[in-house]
């Protein structure tokens, strides 16, 4: 006897595709995925981010206020210096599986 097959809730299956959607939207713009994978690897202000993604400052601050919008990072401020971090796991999770797709092994 076969195992019967898993029924899905269309409701809940359009709002996890709903889900999935924004998470690869805020992906889909290069700075903020590259902003993202620095990220990941730890919390870092706003001049360190610039130097080390050479992304300009209002660029910068422009894509970083889409991601907090979002709630996809959190900031922490320290004298004169802001601090971001990813606050999403499932957003880490997605970083990932895009490092070990797209990125080379470093030798």
């Amino acid at each position: 006897m076969s195992p019967s097959p898993v029924t899905v809730d269309p409701a809940q299956l359009r709002r996890a595709a709903s889900q999935a959607v924004g998470a690869l939207k805020l992906l889909a713009n290069e700075d903020r995925l590259l902003l993202l994978c620095q990220l990941s690897q730890g919390e870092m202000c706003v001049g360190d981010l610039e130097s080390h993604l050479d992304i300009r400052q209002p660029t910068l601050s422009q894509q970083l206020g889409v991601l907090r919008s979002e709630g996809v990072v959190a900031t922490r401020r320290q004298g004169k210096n802001i601090y971001y971090s990813v606050t999403n796991p499932a957003m880490l999770d997605i970083l990932v599986v895009l490092h070990r797709l797209y990125c080379p092994e470093e030798s």
